[in-house]
């Protein structure tokens, strides 16, 4: 299991974060996500402890801590939703587009 690690300061490395999860455990892997144009962080981070322990540890320590200049989000990370891969798609709520033009009134 991992660690959903949320709302970091841009300015945050891989090392910071090995460094703060340490402290409450053996840090196995950090994985700090950046956007693909600019190759800066996003701003949320996975981290996995060694031992389901110390993930919880590092939960109850850290959720809503003010590190950085910012009150981190730390939680068990939720499994990667399947986004599918259906044509046409539509949007999040479910709606499937189409449609877009307007309707003729009677004048």
């Amino acid at each position: 299991m991992s660690i959903y690690v949320g709302n970091l300061s841009y300015e945050v490395t891989q090392e910071d974060l090995t460094s703060v999860f340490a402290e409450h455990g053996s840090v196995k892997r950090v994985q700090l996500p950046t956007d693909r144009e600019t190759g800066r962080p996003r701003g949320f981070a996975f981290v996995e402890m060694g031992t389901e322990a110390e993930e919880t540890a590092a939960i109850e320590a850290l959720d809503g801590a003010e590190w950085m200049g910012r009150d981190l989000k730390v939680n068990k990370a939720k499994p990667k939703e399947d986004r599918g891969g259906s044509f046409g798609g539509g949007d999040r709520r479910g709606n499937s587009g189409g449609g877009g033009g307007y309707s003729r009134g009677r004048y």
